[in-house]
């Protein structure tokens, strides 16, 4: 193990030249003689990191199943691909994080390697899923996928140090010469999740009675993020009380209006599922301008409708944070 530790040099050394505006990880060096291919960094998201196999892919909610659910770490991410032109192999890689990582502090929590019932489609799967790999690269969004299966290897570990929750997720691949269809070169390739876990900072601006008002006159609607829910839940949170107040202060300043309050989620879980959180959630809503504002109920319906309506692709947490709202339609 000694000797695998050598290969992984401080991060300066690189092979090419790292994609514009990206950077190492400060906790993780980089393996010798490789740049960076991807790179995206977010102050906050939520990452599922797996804990053991995967099984498969469930058609109807669309979800991956595990032998044991993954773990999810939400807070800072980054993400990184890494490539190693060469005669470097995808197991060279893989253990030489494995080691850099214990050398850290790190626990591992799941090793590909030392999973028998790893399956076909376990890498591939357990990285990412489709869909978080369309980001700015120099190389073919399908790079880790097209490799072959047989090199592929993860890992995930976890480290707490100085009061701070940190989740790796690293998948390693392997091709054995050039492809010009995915753009890949012959060499190993290793991809990092890395989540500093913390809350997310509350940073939404409330929508005022006036700008509401305008809005619904304009488009005959208006989407509202101020009004918080727990993953799953459809209690509304206490700090949704400035967006609840503008709008009672709409409703009380508009004597004839009546209003659809219309639930909507993101695409995780089952349709049906989020159908009827959705409306719960609006009929939350109303419950509350009824009871705490003194709202009639009859100037009030609700409505929901999944992720039947999105705004934004569903494919990363940004996009489906912008899903999860609630909208005011005039009846």
């Amino acid at each position: 193990m000694a000797m695998l530790s050598m290969a992984m040099p401080v991060a300066a050394q690189t092979a090419d030249a790292d994609l514009a505006g990206a950077k190492d990880h400060p906790y993780i060096k980089r393996f010798a003689n490789s740049s960076i291919v991807l790179y995206d960094a977010k102050q906050f998201d939520s990452v599922k990191i797996p804990v053991s196999t995967f099984t498969q892919f469930n058609l109807t909610s669309r979800q991956r199943e595990f032998v044991e659910p993954p773990v999810t770490a939400e807070g800072a991410r980054t993400r990184i691909w890494y490539e190693a032109k060469g005669d470097t192999t995808s197991i060279e890689v893989f253990r030489n994080y494995l080691h850099e990582l214990q050398e850290q502090g790190f626990a591992v929590l799941y090793d590909s390697s030392k999973d028998s019932k790893a399956g076909r489609w376990n890498g591939y799967l357990t990285a990412y899923g489709f869909g978080s790999n369309k980001l700015t690269n120099n190389r073919s969004e399908f790079v880790m996928y097209g490799a072959p299966m047989k090199s592929i290897h993860t890992l995930s570990a976890k480290r707490e140090k100085d009061g701070q929750t940190t989740y790796v997720h690293l998948t390693t691949v392997q091709w054995d010469q050039d492809n010009k269809t995915f753009k890949a070169h012959k060499g190993a390739y290793a991809t990092l999740d890395v989540v500093d876990v913390g809350a997310m900072k509350q940073n939404m601006v409330v929508v005022s009675a006036s700008a509401m008002a305008q809005s619904m006159a304009a488009t005959g609607r208006v989407a509202l993020y101020g009004i918080l829910f727990d993953t799953g839940k459809a209690d509304v949170k206490p700090e949704s009380k400035p967006a609840l107040e503008e709008i009672a202060k709409l409703l009380k300043s508009d004597s004839n209006l009546r209003l659809r309050v219309v639930g909507h989620t993101d695409n995780q879980g089952s349709l049906d599922g989020n159908i009827a959180l959705s409306k719960r959630r609006a009929e939350s809503v109303n419950a509350a301008l009824v009871g705490q504002y003194g709202i009639s109920g009859q100037r009030l319906s609700a409505f929901g409708v999944a992720d039947l309506a999105p705004v934004a692709s569903n494919a990363q947490e940004e996009g489906r944070s912008k899903n999860r709202r609630v909208e005011l339609v005039p009846q």
